[in-house]
């Protein structure tokens, strides 16, 4: 691309789009971001049976994609026992498995996988505290949640979770997306 070209794509608000060995190395650094920046990440996001019910599944939605966050993965599903054991595998030893797993299987759930730089983190403080009494106003569930127990979301707390949850829960890849938004540089540097 010309410096002059260039210059009449920024100047009418088009981003610029790299050419030849430029567009070649811009491809294959999709992923990595400059230094001091996250790396970009994927982390899954469940709406849980109330978040379905109390119909808020829409404005979830709009919460992440508002954050600058791009959906690959979503699917409206009704979680097998089994799944939801395996899912919460590490809280089997809490006299409240039982009752999470019947609940999780209770209703339909709103599976997604969500992705963007140190999305991860970015997610959990969207969503907010686990109790939604200390969940701050303006998070999901601050202002959705009532109860632990009915807290409208679930969202990976690391990296290994998230790819540990993302395999479990759409492991044959069926309905997952590789996409960029043509917005993103709009979004992103």
């Amino acid at each position: 691309m010309s410096a002059l070209s260039a210059r009449a794509n920024i100047a009418h608000g088009r981003p610029r789009v790299a050419r030849g060995a430029n567009a070649r190395a811009t491809r294959a650094s999709r992923h990595v971001v400059r230094a001091g920046r996250f790396e970009t990440e994927r982390t899954y996001i469940m709406i849980k049976p109330d978040g379905v019910q109390r119909g808020h599944v829409g404005e979830i939605i709009s919460r992440f994609e508002k954050k600058g966050m791009v959906l690959k993965a979503l699917k409206t599903y009704q979680c097998p026992k089994a799944v939801a054991e395996e899912h919460y595998k590490d809280l089997s030893s809490k006299p409240f498995f039982g009752d999470l797993v019947n609940y999780i299987c209770s209703g339909p759930v709103v599976a997604m996988i969500w992705e963007g730089p140190g999305v991860v983190k970015s997610a959990r403080l969207l969503i907010g505290a686990t109790n939604p009494l200390e969940s701050a106003p303006g998070t999901i569930r601050g202002d959705l949640a009532v109860e632990v127990g009915r807290n409208v979301i679930h969202g990976s707390d690391s990296v290994e979770s998230a790819e540990r949850e993302i395999e479990l829960w759409f492991g044959d890849k069926a309905g997952v997306v590789d996409w960029t938004p043509t917005i993103t540089p709009w979004v992103r540097e």
